[in-house]
């Protein structure tokens, strides 16, 4: 039996409408749910497919470190960053007559560009000069594992340094850049570990920003152990 409504005007009716009415409710419930399917599946494409505009991304290809006192002799291991350094050749300096030196650090990148988008697998899209991603700046973050990791007090601040180097299109391009400033060895936390003996254990992420031809920003990052102290001297 159906039911029967009244009206204000104490009519009676039939509710004809009522079932239509929760047959396009379900239809638009169905159509939301398959709507959040879809948006779901897009946004779990990674990010790489999601980050900025430009059609390529970058790679780092190696990553590598050197200490002040020898700056060319870069290495993947974790760098030792002596936060004072006795020196005793070189102007002055003698073994009788010792010099107290801060050093900066150095780091070395290879970067390359790869296509967001390579259709085919088997025959993949190659990138062109447009492609073409020009490094301008580059951001240091130091942090522990502990999480301990308070700038000044715990880690040395974080800074923005500038460098300049254009990734081909179908090469590498390679950046050697500051990793650790005198400035930060010379204040807090870095300047008690001269007579404290301690070591801090770091981690710094290195973001590399830049623009393709076009005009689209474009960064990548890259991460690297350092750890500081005051080392015994290399003779």
């Amino acid at each position: 039996m159906r039911g029967i409504l009244m009206t204000a005007r104490g009519e009676l009716v039939e509710p004809r409408g009522v079932c239509s009415s929760f047959d396009r409710l379900r239809t638009s419930v169905r159509r939301l749910t398959a709507l959040t399917a879809i948006l779901s599946a897009t946004m779990s494409c990674g990010d790489v497919v999601r980050t900025g505009r430009s059609p390529v991304y970058l790679v780092i290809d190696t990553l590598l470190v050197a200490t002040g006192d020898r700056p060319n002799q870069f290495s993947g291991d974790a760098l030792l960053s002596d936060v004072l350094t006795i020196v005793t050749t070189g102007g002055s300096c003698t073994q009788t007559n010792p010099c107290q030196v801060i050093f900066d650090d150095f780091g070395r990148v290879d970067l390359r560009i790869a296509l967001k988008d390579i259709t085919n697998p088997s025959s993949p899209n190659a990138p062109t000069t447009n492609n073409e991603v020009t490094i301008t700046r580059y951001r240091v973050v130091y942090r522990r594992t502990d999480g301990r990791n308070t700038q000044g007090v715990d880690v040395p601040f974080a800074f923005d340094g500038g460098v300049t180097g254009t990734v081909p299109f179908d090469g590498t391009l390679t950046l050697v850049f500051e990793v650790v400033r005198h400035v930060a060895k010379g204040e807090p936390p870095l300047s008690q570990l001269r007579s404290s003996g301690a070591i801090i254990y770091t981690i710094a992420d290195i973001t590399f920003f830049g623009k393709d031809r076009v005009g689209n920003e474009i960064s990548v990052t890259g991460s690297m152990q350092i750890n500081f102290g005051n080392f015994a001297d290399r003779s």
